[in-house]
């Protein structure tokens, strides 16, 4: 009596990991995978693919049409040398649609040093490239201010002073030196500043130093320069 053959078994890929199975690695990845794309949302896509099959395994937040199944077009992984380095990037990739992505990719290994999956993170940066030009308009130089406005306001040119000073040096105002107070009393007293009426008050404010402090500036100032007109005073 002839024996009916029994189904015939698919023959097992050479890398496959019987113990993980697709959605065993899933499981295994996919905490890690969404804290990813909850910190990067929406701007980012995490993709884990299969590095046997080239499929995409799982994908959370994706920014293209792509599910589980798709081909990952891995094909540079189909040879994963245990030896060599497991993250690639970050690399540039664009999309159809223009946008520009930063990408970094992860090579997962089993306990006995074989590629078990890659994890891939897409961040758009377009959002970010877009704030940076909003951000650098606004930081743009601005068209000189009207002397004529200002050139009465004795406060506005001292605060204006101080400000373009501490923007050169790099220095916050309550990080400015003794010298650095000379350099600013210096531009204020060029300026006319100094010689306005009950100015000191005001200056020592600017300045962020006490009235004391500054009328010892000053007289150091003036010990060492030609002798000119006295810093205002308050009646």
């Amino acid at each position: 009596m002839a024996t009916q053959d029994a189904p015939r078994q698919p023959h097992p890929h050479p890398n496959r990991h019987p113990h993980t199975h697709p959605h065993a690695r899933v499981a295994m990845w996919a905490p890690v995978c969404q804290a990813i794309a909850a910190l990067l949302a929406p701007y980012a896509e995490v993709v884990l693919h299969d590095p046997d099959t080239d499929r995409i395994l799982e994908i959370w937040n994706p920014l293209t049409p792509r599910g589980p199944g798709d081909p990952s077009l891995l094909g540079e992984l189909d040879a994963l040398d245990p030896s060599a380095r497991d993250v690639f990037g970050p690399y540039e990739k664009l999309l159809a649609d223009g946008r520009r992505l930063s990408s970094v990719s992860a090579v997962l290994r089993d306990q006995q040093g074989r590629a078990s999956a890659v994890l891939c993170v897409n961040f758009d940066r377009g959002p970010l490239v877009r704030a940076a030009e909003v951000l650098a308009a606004f930081a743009a130089p601005h068209a000189n201010r009207p002397e004529a406005l200002f050139e009465q306001d004795w406060r506005e040119t001292a605060t204006h002073i101080v400000g373009a000073y501490v923007r050169e040096s790099g220095r916050a105002v309550e990080r400015l030196t003794r010298q650095d107070r000379l350099a600013v009393l210096g531009r204020m007293e060029q300026a006319g500043v100094l010689a306005v009426r009950r100015a000191v008050p005001v200056v020592a404010q600017v300045l962020g130093v006490s009235r004391s402090t500054l009328y010892g500036l000053l007289a150091e100032l003036r010990a060492s320069r030609p002798a000119g007109p006295a810093a205002g005073e308050e009646d």
